[in-house]
């Protein structure tokens, strides 16, 4: 009677740690504590948890583990190449964690955003956009000869912009549409800022890729878009701002010999 009641308290003991196996695979077991984790995984990628998702995770999970045994029974691990395809998984799998944390911890606040927003479109302040045509030829003379036709209206701009060397703006009668003069290089840029509107460039200017007459057909602030708009780009370039200067922080305690 005695070796019926605690045979009886070990089946109950060991009941609940064998009812959390969800199925062996040659002995290996395959936990509820597995098929939690992959389903939370699935979450964060969007899967609604579910009888069916479980079940399916389960399956994957059984599937893959089969898989492992017959790797391991070749002698997969001992591969050198694999050995060293696992090791990097795991260091990525560490970093992404790591930084994951390292965000959880230090948040990109609204307060935040707000505060890069406005630096941002301060430094913004007082410039300007341009509404700029140029046409762009091989050497000085020819755009000399240019710039004195335009200027005595001899001849039209579009109409010598078929020639420029900037095939994708001479369809258009040289016209590169609404950009800031940093948007140029520095020579075409300078050029820009000191023309007024309506206006040919004093003279004609020489970049890397030609040389170039220029005229800026209109001017106006730089609209600067409203943080709603901005946001999800700002949120995530702060982000990486944050974690490139967290790494460059670990970088530079660590002793590298």
């Amino acid at each position: 009677m005695k070796r019926i009641v605690m045979f009886a308290a070990a089946l109950a003991l060991a009941a609940p740690i064998y009812a959390q196996n969800v199925a062996t695979v040659n002995g290996k077991p395959i936990t509820k504590a597995n098929v939690d984790e992959f389903v939370k995984l699935l979450g964060t990628q969007g899967a609604t948890d579910s009888p069916q998702l479980r079940e399916q995770v389960k399956e994957e999970l059984i599937n893959r583990q089969v898989m492992v045994q017959a790797a391991e029974a070749a002698g997969l691990l001992k591969d050198a190449t694999i050995t060293v395809e696992l090791e990097l998984a795991r260091q990525g799998i560490l970093v992404r964690a790591l930084m994951a944390d390292y965000l959880k911890k230090n948040p990109i606040t609204e307060a935040k955003i707000q505060a890069e927003y406005d630096k941002l479109k301060t430094a913004e302040d007082g410039k300007f956009e341009y509404e700029v045509r140029h046409i762009l030829v091989e050497d000085e003379k020819t755009a000399n000869d240019m710039q004195a036709k335009l200027k005595a209206k001899s001849a039209k701009f579009e109409d010598l912009a078929k020639s420029s060397k900037d095939t994708g703006s001479a369809e258009k009668g040289g016209n590169l549409g609404w950009a800031a003069d940093s948007n140029y290089v520095e020579p075409f840029a300078k050029a820009v800022a000191a023309t007024p509107k309506g206006q040919l460039s004093e003279k004609p200017v020489q970049s890397q890729f030609g040389w170039h007459v220029i005229e800026v057909l209109d001017k106006r602030p730089v609209a600067f878009p409203p943080l709603e708009q901005v946001r999800k780009e700002l949120e995530q370039m702060m982000r990486e701002q944050t974690l490139a200067a967290y790494q460059a922080d670990l970088r530079s305690k660590a002793k590298v010999q």
